[in-house]
């Protein structure tokens, strides 16, 4: 995280506005739980209905590398000229083109706005939420904590959506969660029953949008 020499009044009026905003409702709903999110748009005009009072406002940045991530990083401004710029997080287009580019930079813009304002913009009991990286890459696989595991019910959750995205992509179950787990940076050799909350619910997420166009990538 990058930030000005002094956050003093940027951090007393971030403060503020989180004992004020009033949360998005959750009213989009996610396929593959019983549980729902807030979209971009929502958690926007959350934010923008209350930051004004306290001086505070933001820009995002779309990114792009060498590899054909596709990124984001959020600047948080106040009136005084403090800010706090967080780190760009990174992920892989499910489709190589602007609409594969498009789904991903509005999907991180949302986890990216939420986390430093603060907007729960997730249902957290489902495991659900996703832990965004923080180091310029990737999603990272860094093991597991028994009680950060994966649910039965997004265990069976995501097998099921491999299996039709296996279907639907003309695969073999193995190549569409090898590809899932190589873009999100786990080693193939994981168990899917090790796999972490966070890291199940982005696989999940991924695998739902694979069409048929991807049989390359995926095979």
């Amino acid at each position: 995280m990058k930030k000005s020499e002094s956050i003093a009044a940027l951090a007393k009026s971030l403060s503020q506005f989180q004992a004020k905003v009033k949360q998005p409702l959750k009213d989009k709903d996610n396929p593959f739980f019983k549980s729902k999110y807030v979209p971009l748009e929502n958690v926007v005009e959350a934010i923008t209905e209350t930051s004004g009072e306290f001086g505070l406002s933001f820009i995002q940045f779309p990114l792009n590398d060498a590899n054909g991530r596709v990124g984001i990083t959020t600047l948080l401004m106040h009136e005084s000229g403090e800010w706090i710029e967080s780190e760009p997080i990174f992920a892989t287009p499910a489709k190589q083109d602007a609409q594969g580019a498009g789904s991903v930079i509005t999907y991180l813009k949302r986890y990216s706005l939420s986390a430093i304002f603060g907007i729960t913009s997730d249902e957290d009991d489902d495991g659900n939420s996703a832990q965004l990286p923080s180091q310029n890459s990737q999603p990272a696989y860094h093991g597991s904590q028994n009680s950060s595991l994966i649910t039965e019910a997004q265990l069976k959750a995501l097998n099921s959506s491999i299996s039709t995205a296996a279907k639907r992509t003309n695969t073999d179950v193995s190549q569409v969660t090898d590809y899932a787990k190589q873009t999100f940076n786990i080693p193939v050799s994981v168990e899917n029953k090790s796999l972490t909350k966070a890291q199940a619910s982005q696989m999940i997420d991924f695998i739902n949008q694979l069409q048929p166009a991807q049989q390359k990538q995926v095979g």
